[in-house]
């Protein structure tokens, strides 16, 4: 794809993320009417007004192409296409529900089996993650724009990890020794984790859950690259995306691309797995 049509789907994605996290913020401030797809999985009213807008808009302006969305039916048209557009509506459905601002809207882009574009919109706060392998990442705030690129720490002991603010890990906590890292923040969203990631400030992420799905890791999993990161699964190995299996079961590692393959072999020395 040329990069003048990959920055034309760029800014078009944006402009729809934004109009979902407009929708999504109707809900914010007043009751949240609550629905469980299944234990520790919530939905809300705002993820289904965010979907509609996200899907509607994906097959104006991208006729034609197939869509997987967390809450949308998976149709399986999307298997053996070139292109696939991977969306979760509202990632952070905890953290809307809790009103900390710490949700995203979430769209990827999927060419040729890797994620090649990916847009995080932060309503709460405004905030743009967006970028495309090959083209470049950036972050737009109020503020203004700045380019994205991973930090240059490669002493371990001086890196940031980045963890689940509603979830303590015990097996995060061990790879985290290990590897004798010091400072930890904590975020909702794993958009808004490898977005941290991509800025330069934090340098690792790990989620050893066999719950993750394509949804979770597609946009950030493009951005981050854009930025020099990394994200692989916990073996080290590529996510898939052209599966008929949406989750990704070994979990996921997302880095700022130094020492990857160290922070794969601390995973493997303290035998964390999986749940």
């Amino acid at each position: 794809m040329q990069a003048s049509e990959m920055d034309r789907r760029l800014q078009t994605v944006r402009e729809i993320a934004v109009a979902a996290g407009a929708a999504a913020l109707q809900y914010y401030d007043g009751k949240v009417e609550i629905e469980w797809k299944s234990a520790g999985n919530p939905v809300t009213a705002a993820d289904h007004a965010a979907n509609e807008i996200i899907l509607a808009q994906l097959r104006r302006h991208f006729p034609g192409e197939a869509v997987l969305s967390e809450e949308a039916q998976d149709d399986m048209s999307r298997l053996g296409r070139e292109l696939i557009w991977v969306v979760d509506p509202l990632d952070g459905t905890k953290e809307f529900i809790a009103r900390n601002g710490e949700f995203s809207i979430m769209i990827g882009m999927v060419a040729a089996g890797r994620p090649a574009l990916g847009v995080v919109y932060q309503p709460a706060t405004t905030k743009v993650y967006f970028g495309a392998p090959g083209l470049g990442a950036w972050l737009a705030t109020p503020g203004g724009m700045q380019t994205l690129r991973v930090s240059d720490r490669s002493d371990t002991t001086r890196w940031r990890m980045v963890a689940s603010r509603s979830h303590f890990d015990p097996r995060v906590e061990r790879v985290r020794q290990r590897l004798g890292i010091h400072e930890m923040r904590h975020s909702g969203s794993v958009g808004l984790k490898c977005g941290l990631i991509a800025a330069g400030e934090c340098e690792v992420y790990i989620h050893p859950s066999s719950k993750v799905n394509m949804w979770d890791s597609c946009g950030p999993a493009a951005i981050l690259t854009a930025a020099g990161g990394m994200m692989t699964d916990m073996r080290g190995e590529a996510l898939s995306y052209s599966a008929v299996e949406v989750r990704h079961r070994q979990g996921l590692v997302a880095t700022h691309g130094r020492l990857h393959d160290q922070v794969i072999a601390a995973i493997q020395s303290e035998n964390v797995t999986t749940d």
